[in-house]
């Protein structure tokens, strides 16, 4: 096996593909950092074939901060649709970030902006790490993640709004190396939004369809459009139908969006919201 020397000088990602290569029926993930998670689950979600069941044990703070961000909420949440990832919280501090499966532990130690994977295959050790490390396991409360699974967030853009606004909505993340809404990147109702103004969809139909996917509520789509809407970034038209009010259908107000490639749009965005 690979894994049976230690994993020095790597980055984290070639760690954990080292070790979901060597084909694994179950991989424990105990107390990684904020950085081990992203990568787990960017390495897990572009990984062909068959994946192991990964378990991941990690403290409750860590993993709210992490889900956050929705490209790794959402990647994680259909991960764990496909019935791969499972993830729990534990109240203690475990005292090293681990990875355990029934063949090797590896300890990942941080030096400087180096990793190390050090790793342990004595049989003995090794069975009792992992007997251990399940135990706590079957102890742990389950984290709920309440971002929806992404392949339901395109499919269902492009059944509702437009197979259009699906690819613009792909392309879109793409550009995107964060989705958290705190000035390093737009947030999921912003994107969703931003797509839906350069596909001139209607306000009632993209936010009905954020609440149904479980994006967002429909006032909270209401009240990012009012901000965007302020700020410049879009505009609506009203749309009169037989019955009822207008509905308002939403463009992009801003020179620089309206000629912005769609891969760019987000990047154009951010600037002018900041």
């Amino acid at each position: 096996m690979e894994t049976e020397s230690n994993l020095l000088n790597q980055e984290i990602a070639e760690i954990l593909q080292t070790v979901i290569d060597d084909a694994p029926e179950s991989l424990l993930v105990v107390n990684p950092a904020k950085d081990t998670i992203e990568e787990l689950i960017n390495v897990a979600t572009a990984h062909e074939g068959d994946l192991p069941t990964v378990r991941l044990l990690a403290q409750e703070t860590t993993l709210k901060d992490v889900m956050e961000d929705f490209i790794v909420a959402s990647n994680a949440a259909d991960l764990i649709d496909a019935g791969v990832l499972s993830l729990r919280t534990t109240d203690e501090v475990p005292s090293n970030s681990l990875i355990v499966t029934d063949e090797v532990v590896i300890a990942l130690v941080t030096a400087d902006d180096h990793v190390g994977g050090l790793t342990a295959t004595d049989e003995t050790f090794v069975s009792d790490a992992y007997d251990s490390y399940t135990d706590e396991w079957e102890g742990a409360h389950d984290f709920s993640l309440r971002t929806p699974p992404i392949s339901r967030v395109r499919e269902t853009l492009g059944d509702e709004i437009s197979p259009d606004a699906q690819t613009d909505f792909d392309e879109v993340l793409s550009s995107m190396e964060t989705a958290r809404g705190d000035g390093d990147g737009l947030d999921e109702v912003t994107i969703s939004l931003l797509v839906a103004a350069k596909n001139e969809a209607l306000l009632y139909d993209i936010s009905k369809w954020g609440e149904d996917v479980g994006i967002a509520s429909k006032a909270t789509f209401s009240r990012t459009k009012t901000k965007l809407e302020d700020m410049g970034l879009i505009g609506t038209e009203k749309v009169p139908i037989d019955v009822g009010r207008p509905r308002l259908r939403l463009k992009l107000a801003n020179d620089d969006l309206q000629n912005a490639d769609t891969d760019q749009l987000a990047g154009v965005a951010q600037s002018l919201l900041n």
